[in-house]
């Protein structure tokens, strides 16, 4: 601990955040004084959070990640980036919204708000899920694209205390998670609010009335203007302001050049925050477009897709527990435990965290389907969490035959893990090999080889976590020899604890 003040949050796992360096001087809103900032201990030793995707889309249920913007397109459909023609169909979403609500020149996106009443929504009902499926810090969506404030705002109207559920739901749910225990973050989707809307003069995204929702009047593919920009800030601040996250979550939008100026300003107001409230805080984001962080100066983000090495800075991947989106729909796919867990080692593996979105319904309930997923995890972590929490990466990340695609949104392209795939973690004198499927026959680690790893050569005891079972192992010249494992607890990854003589 650095700082002379502490600041002790209450993780189930008994961890504390590092103390925010308050005898320093506080950070400047430029590079040169940004990059001394350092990733806290906190966040490298969560390693898994709950991601929640919720909002007034939800409620037509229908494919909603991005409803609000696809109801508008009657027509010609275009590419959100580059304006290229798609197709010159209307988009289901339309067809959709015509026969469930009416044409969207007489039902717009904002005449779903009071239909959005969160009735069934119980901060400690999913918080309690969230503790149970081994999360360590919660993530709510303050705003999305849409531009509709899940919170208690003063900067615009369309809140959800306002409008919709007349419940500050950010608010709710940020007592919860701090109370029983867990890291409460935030995320930020509203700089693509600009160029979210197909600003048509027919329906109410091109009435100027409703600008505070559809964003103002501009030209197709237009930089967002200074007024936007500034609007952006004044939310953004106001959720630093009010909320006191501990994690802030930025989708893109905000790595476009026109943000630019905002950039080390928005680093080194909202790293300055935490540190007047004793935090060491945490900045996420993508540099997908415009390298809006420099390396060293924030947390790197990848959306469904995961790194296929080791990096040297701890970086984290946001994916969704459905295979097809990240708001609540019908359509929805649920991912099983076994692939995600999967994921979770392999992140872990290599100095990442996993970022699990969920999406309740419109009513304010999670789906059975999702809460299965997140208990079968948290089954898995209860057994075999001594691998993940707290732990740091050892020399090499692992071994095995299945490749990690990478890229923006590559996740789809990933092949299942096998028996032969296997990851390592490290805590003080122990490392820990994960083998991703549970193995029918002997294992060979070829990695672990004492003439490679000379302090392999001290190996005192290996176990089985979850297990009584005593592991059979010879050091070879071709690395760890593994015995049979007659019965794994689960039928997923299991994990070996390799005992080290202790270090002097």
């Amino acid at each position: 601990m650095r700082g002379s003040i502490c600041f002790l949050l209450l993780m189930s796992v008994g961890l504390t955040a590092e103390c925010a360096d308050t005898t320093q001087q506080p950070f400047q809103a430029n590079w040169e004084s940004l990059d001394k900032y350092e990733i806290p201990a906190w966040m490298a030793d969560s390693k898994f959070g709950i991601f929640i995707h919720w909002g007034p889309s939800c409620v037509p249920g229908h494919h909603t990640d991005w409803y609000p913007r696809w109801m508008y397109q009657d027509k010609v459909q275009r590419h959100h980036k580059t304006g290229e023609v798609l197709t010159n169909k209307a988009h289901p979403s339309y067809l959709f919204h015509v026969k469930t609500f009416g044409n969207p020149a007489d039902f717009g996106y904002k005449d779903l708000f009071p239909l959005f009443k969160a009735e069934q929504f119980d901060s400690k009902a999913w918080v309690d899920l969230f503790a149970k499926s081994g999360a360590k810090y919660v993530i709510p969506v303050a705003e999305h694209h849409d531009g509709y404030a899940m919170y208690d705002s003063s900067v615009t109207r369309w809140n959800s205390v306002q409008t919709g559920p007349k419940r500050d739901l950010l608010g709710e749910l940020r007592d919860e998670i701090k109370k029983q225990g867990l890291i409460f973050g935030v995320s930020s989707h509203y700089a693509f609010n600009w160029h979210y809307y197909p600003q048509q003069p027919q329906y109410d995204t091109g009435d100027p009335a409703y600008a505070d929702l559809y964003a103002p009047q501009h030209e197709p593919l237009s930089p967002a203007s200074d007024k936007f920009l500034a609007t952006w800030w004044l939310r953004t601040k106001e959720v630093i302001d009010r909320y006191e996250p501990d994690i802030l979550w930025f989708d893109f939008g905000l790595d476009y050049a026109e943000f630019a100026p905002y950039h080390a300003k928005l680093a080194a107001y909202y790293y300055n925050h935490g540190r007047n409230r004793g935090v060491t805080t945490v900045l996420q984001s993508k540099n997908l477009q415009y390298p809006s962080y420099p390396k060293g100066t924030h947390m790197l983000d990848l959306e469904r897709s995961k790194s296929d090495e080791m990096l040297d800075e701890l970086w984290q991947t946001d994916t969704s527990v459905g295979s097809n989106s990240w708001f609540y729909c019908r359509e929805w796919i649920s991912k099983s435990s076994n692939l995600l867990i999967d994921d979770l080692v392999d992140i872990v593996s290599k100095n990442g965290c996993l970022l699990l979105n969920i999406g309740p319904d419109a009513d304010g309930r999670i789906p059975k389907d999702q809460a299965k997923v997140l208990l079968e995890i948290g089954q898995w972590l209860d057994v075999n969490g001594e691998a993940i929490y707290g732990t740091r990466p050892w020399k090499v990340y692992g071994e095995g035959p299945t490749k990690v695609a990478t890229g923006h949104l590559s996740e789809d392209k990933n092949e299942k893990f096998t028996c032969d795939d296997i990851r390592f973690t490290k805590k003080g004198d122990t490392i820990y090999a994960t083998i991703l499927q549970a193995p029918e026959g002997k294992t060979l680690i070829g990695s672990l080889s004492a003439s490679t790893h000379s302090e392999l050569e001290g190996i005192q005891f290996v176990s089985l976590l979850g297990s009584d079972q005593i592991i059979d192992w010879t050091m070879t010249d071709h690395g760890l020899q593994i015995g049979n494992i007659l019965d794994p607890p689960l039928q997923s990854a299991v994990v070996l604890k390799i005992e080290l003589a202790k270090s002097k």
